[in-house]
């Protein structure tokens, strides 16, 4: 990974994920990449890959995300010839997350990839997700209890351990604001989507208090990725303290 393509660091613990096409014709703007991140769920959507596109390697986060245009930057380039204007080449709906493998392939032999091919993976990585998540309509309130709870405990065991409340967030030099960072790339955003799949696929088991707390949780999620990969400079909402006893009886 070369120093432009390693993600940014802002005032401490604010970063942004650089994921511009590097041809630079038609980029996407901080906004569209946001969209795309969030509808991969740091999944390729490429629905025959399962390669996550925020990888934890030897205490490193190393992200293999690329933008892939579904028409190309140019008219000469993949798929070139859809008659787009620049915008429009580079707006979420021209473009979808792949990681580095897909990407190169879907370019390099774009008659195996037409445009309407690569559309139809967006249009079907949702479903994908509801079996990579484990994502499935329960019986009961305990057992979608006994699948969620252990996924905002390690959410929770992880910001204890290395959210910015911790002592050496204080020392620049520490390097806790890169394990944070990699924490929540590779670990607590995925983990949210995952969370968000399981309970608006048993929707009908929460009770009405509970649905509010579970659109609380939503803005909370959609906040973190603004802040951490979009870099906006909001003022996150809390995690709502009713999650964590969420489908208890």
């Amino acid at each position: 990974m070369t120093e432009d393509e390693r993600p940014r660091l802002d005032c401490g613990y604010r970063w942004r994920i650089d994921l511009a096409c590097p041809r630079g014709a038609a980029s996407p703007d901080l906004h569209t990449q946001r969209r795309l991140f969030a509808a991969s769920a740091g999944y390729c959507q490429n629905p025959e890959c399962e390669r996550e596109l925020f990888v934890d390697a030897d205490g490193k986060s190393v992200h293999v995300a690329e933008m892939a245009h579904v028409f190309a930057a140019s008219e000469k380039g993949p798929r070139g010839t859809g008659g787009l204007s620049k915008a429009a080449r580079g707006a979420f709906e021209n473009l979808v997350m792949l990681c580095a493998n897909c990407h190169t392939i879907v370019d390099k032999a774009p008659d195996a990839y037409p445009d309407d091919k690569m559309l139809g993976w967006k249009r079907d990585h949702a479903e994908k997700l509801k079996g990579l998540f484990g994502v499935i309509a329960f019986d009961s309130r305990q057992a979608a209890r006994e699948t969620v709870e252990p996924i905002l405990a390690q959410n929770r065991a992880i910001f204890e351990q290395y959210g910015p409340h911790i002592e050496a967030a204080e020392n620049p030099e520490s390097g806790a604001a890169e394990r944070w960072k990699r924490k929540m790339l590779t670990r607590i955003l995925p983990n949210n989507k995952r969370v968000l799949a399981l309970l608006d696929e048993n929707r009908k088991l929460l009770q009405n208090d509970e649905r509010n707390t579970l659109e609380l949780f939503r803005q909370h999620v959609d906040d973190l990725e603004a802040f951490h990969i979009e870099n906006l400079k909001n003022d996150a909402t809390r995690f709502p303290d009713a999650m964590a006893s969420i489908l208890e009886n």
